[in-house]
């Protein structure tokens, strides 16, 4: 009986300790891991507040953060935040996007993959609010193969079309059965992607606004075509487009050109 009594104790203490031991350790997978802390007047008081990027773990060991959060300690020491969908390694950049005279929080959080496409959010604190500001859609791009070996894209935004030779690739397109004898087997369009790249960047007016890059693919990810390139600057507010261009890419016989397109918008 004395001998039962003791393994019975024995056991509770062990499974006690268990217990302790795997809330520590869920304890410490939820907390989360400073990427980036910046100083900097982000609430219009000309105090410097202190702005933190955090993420908190999928897993042990692991790579990918299940949740991002955006932190503000104002200098008034209020805390805000703001909980961001997960990704990989978060970038925090300050910049006036809106052009109201305090810095805007702008984050970019890569989603892995083959893609190399991140998610983009952009945040200001004027006055200790939280206000998403958004980021501009992608540019919407009609694309397609054509007879010839030959590929067109066209902005649906500018009405601007832009034709490509690619006859450098017929051996691989014929083997792929994207092509006979130069013949389109079936109508295919191209892989437009979101935005892979999106940045602060200073405008030729001398304010800060965005820059989009979207990568157009032929028969497969890698069988790269052409780079959509969109300048953004925000006005009365909302995102208007400034200048856009596609930039060739592929071998270096095809690298040929780079097509311009401005708005006529001042």
């Amino acid at each position: 009986m004395r001998k039962s009594l003791l393994f019975a104790i024995s056991s509770i203490v062990l499974l006690s300790l268990f217990a302790i031991s795997s809330v520590n350790a869920v304890s410490a997978l939820e907390e989360p891991k400073i990427f980036v802390k910046k100083k900097a007047d982000v609430t219009g008081d000309n105090k410097k507040d202190t702005i933190l990027l955090k993420g908190v773990s999928f897993e042990e060991n692991s790579a990918y953060l299940k949740a991002v959060l955006l932190e503000t300690i104002t200098s008034h020491g209020q805390k805000l935040t703001i909980k961001l969908p997960g990704g990989y390694d978060p970038e925090l950049t300050l910049k006036d996007l809106n052009h109201d005279g305090i810095k805007d929080m702008f984050v970019g959080i890569p989603t892995g993959g083959s893609g190399g496409l991140s998610n983009y959010f952009l945040y200001t604190m004027k006055y200790g609010v939280a206000s998403n500001l958004t980021v501009p859609d992608p540019l919407q791009v009609t694309s397609q193969f054509e007879d010839g070996y030959k590929a067109s894209i066209t902005l649906d935004q500018t009405g601007k079309t832009y034709t490509f030779d690619l006859s450098s690739r017929k051996a691989d397109y014929e083997r792929l059965g994207l092509y006979q004898d130069g013949k389109l087997n079936e109508p295919t369009e191209l892989m437009v992607q979101p935005y892979g790249l999106l940045e602060p960047v200073k405008l030729e007016s001398g304010e800060y606004g965005l820059k989009g890059i979207q990568r157009v693919s032929g028969a497969y990810q890698a069988d790269a075509i052409a780079s959509v390139v969109s300048h953004w600057v925000y006005k009365d507010g909302k995102w208007v487009l400034s200048k856009t261009y596609v930039k060739k890419t592929g071998t270096q016989k095809e690298r040929k050109g780079i097509f311009h397109w401005r708005s006529k918008e001042k």
